[in-house]
This record gives structure tokens, sequence and C-alpha cells, in this order.
């Protein structure tokens, strides 16, 4: 917690004095007392049993430091949901994505649960869709409109190798259209947009900036990780840690793989978690493995609140303002109903 303010906490330091004085008139009343000869004064003058006369001051003391507090203007982190986010989902349509060791496929178990996520997430999220084999495509650009991102999910198909980079570089362009990621031999059409392996050497990179500080936007990156063409997704991820985009990876599939048919070839197919693990160190995000359908769905229950929570410096003045006025009241209610109503 911080203060704007934090010289008045120097006012916390007269409480002792207070404490110091009511329990000088505590000693005073008790010497008067003592000075009266009639049995019946002196009851009436002791009054209720000693530990209630204590309680309403002890509760408008606090009552005091909460108000001291509050003229400090305190102000904590706290996480607070979004309105403006930019979410871009990052989806391997790579071959080895038809592996069945997340039934009844990995392509299928993701384009389920990605439609799950969509469901979830609020109406003010932009939300976008990459797909990436050998190249990257923007089959939905960031959109309101949920029903256009299933839709967009339905679209996907398989194609062969994996460009990790060219995922998460394209990702970047789609979330900064006016002045993010920028690459050479840029082409655009309806529903998709295809990039090269390496950014555009001057306008791709920003001043850095703290990684994961980019309250506005993330990236979901699903994949089982295996690289077999393009730049090295490492760069990829340096360019996100740049901007201060998370980009949370998602593996899909298990250490041990499947074995796939393709063009006439027996390949398995395994899960580099190392690889997911490292882009989403760097970007200051989180990896999740996802070994089954289930698995994967709990996944995205997951990220669809951690994306669209910013935390935010807000100040608490009022919070410490109305528990101080509370304790007041409770004490003034006390004092009344145990001393000021005796017949």
């Amino acid at each position: 917690m911080t203060f704007f303010w934090p010289e008045v906490l120097w006012l916390l330091f007269s409480l002792p004095a207070l404490v110091a004085g009511y329990v000088f008139l505590l000693r005073r009343r008790k010497l008067a007392t003592l000075r009266v000869s009639n049995l019946a004064m002196i009851r009436e003058a002791a009054g209720p049993p000693n530990y209630r006369r204590h309680i309403p001051p002890v509760i408008l003391l606090a009552s005091i430091a909460a108000l001291i507090v509050a003229i400090a203007r305190p102000a904590a982190v706290v996480s607070l949901p979004g309105l403006e986010e930019t979410v871009i989902l990052a989806i391997d349509v790579s071959a080895s994505m038809r592996a069945t060791d997340v039934e009844p496929s990995r392509i299928d178990a993701a384009q389920r649960a990605a439609k799950a996520f969509v469901a979830a997430m609020p109406k003010t999220v932009r939300i976008g869709i990459v797909s990436f084999a050998g190249s990257a495509a923007v089959v939905q650009g960031p959109t309101l409109d949920h029903q256009e991102i299933e839709d967009a999910i339905d679209r996907l198909s398989l194609g062969p190798s994996t460009n990790l980079y060219g995922g998460i570089a394209l990702s970047l362009a789609a979330m900064f259209p006016q002045d993010g990621v920028e690459l050479e031999h840029f082409t655009d059409a309806r529903t998709s947009s295809r990039f090269p392996d390496k950014p555009h050497s001057e306008r791709s990179r920003p001043g850095s900036v703290e990684p994961g500080s980019y309250r506005s936007g993330a990236i979901v990156l699903l994949s089982d990780g295996q690289r077999t063409m393009g730049g090295d997704p490492i760069d990829a991820a340096q360019m996100a840690a740049d901007r201060g985009v998370k980009v949370y990876t998602v593996g899909l599939g298990t250490p041990e793989g499947s074995v796939i048919s393709f063009r006439g070839w027996s390949i398995r197919v395994k899960l580099d978690e190392e690889t997911l693990k490292e882009i989403a160190r760097m970007t200051g995000a989180k990896y999740f493995n996802a070994n089954s359908a289930e698995t994967l769905r709990a996944v995205y229950e997951g990220l669809s609140h951690r994306v669209v929570t910013n935390k935010k410096e807000t100040e608490l003045t009022g919070v410490f303002a109305l528990a101080a006025a509370l304790l007041m009241t409770f004490a003034a209610g006390l004092s009344m109903a145990w001393f000021g109503f005796r017949p």
C-alpha cells in the first residue's frame, strides 16, 4: 500500500497520547469516587462492569486511526475487470494437430475449447483468430462480434509444417494494426493475411518495456510446440516482450505423442513443452498443459478471467473514511445503549 500524503501518518503517534489521557481520566474518576461516603453513590458511579466501559473508547480510537489513514490518501494495486481488451487466439493448424492423443483429435478439442473460451469472454472484449501452419493467417480480425469468431473457428483447416514464429508475429500485427508489428511483403486478403519469417528491421522493434506490462490485450497461443520451419519462436516472443504483451501458451498433446500418417509417411508428433514454457516466461505470462479435452476446457475457463483482468493502482480513501464513520457510529451506539439510558 502507498500513500499520496504519507506525512499525515505522523498523526498516528498522537494515539498513544489519547490512550494516556483516557487512563488519566479513569484514575481521576476512581479517586473522586473513593471520596464519596455513601455506598449507593459508589455503586452508581461504578456503573457497568469494567470491561464494557472500555469497549466504546477502543472502537472510537480505531475509528480515529482509520480517519487519519484516510486523510493520508492510501492507494493499492487491485485487480479490476478490463473494458477495452483485445485477445488474439493463435491456433496451431499444422498436420500434427490431427493426432489423437487428445480425443477426438487435437484440432477438434482445440476448436471446441476455443468456442467455450469465446462464450465466456465479456462482450466488451475484442477477439481475433490467427491460424498458423507453414505460414500464418488472420482468419478473423479482432471484433466484438463473438458469433463471427465462432464461425472463424469452424473454418480452421489443417496444413503442412509448423511456423510458431509466424503465429506469434502475426498475432502482434493483428493486435497493433496501426503502430505495432509491420513485416515485409505484407499482403492482405478478406480472410487471410500472410507474413514471411522475419520482421522489418527498423519498424517492428519499439522501445522495450517491462514484459507483461501491456494491460489492454494478450495472446493465447495453442500449439504442440514443435517448430518445423520459420524463424526462432523465441525471437517472436522477444518481440511480444518488448511491447509488454503477454503470450499465454497452451501445450496440446502428450510428451510421448502420437503417430500420424502424412503424405504416405508415418510420423510421431510430440509435445515440446520447453519452447512453450520459455515463450510464456519471457512475456510474463503462464504456460498451461492440456493433455485432454477436459483439461483444455478448464485451461480456457481460467484464461477467460485471467486475460481480461487489469491490475491498477486505486485510491482507497473512501474505504477508510467509510470504515471510520461506521466505527464512530458503532462506538456511539454502544455508549448510548450501555450508559445513556440507565435508570
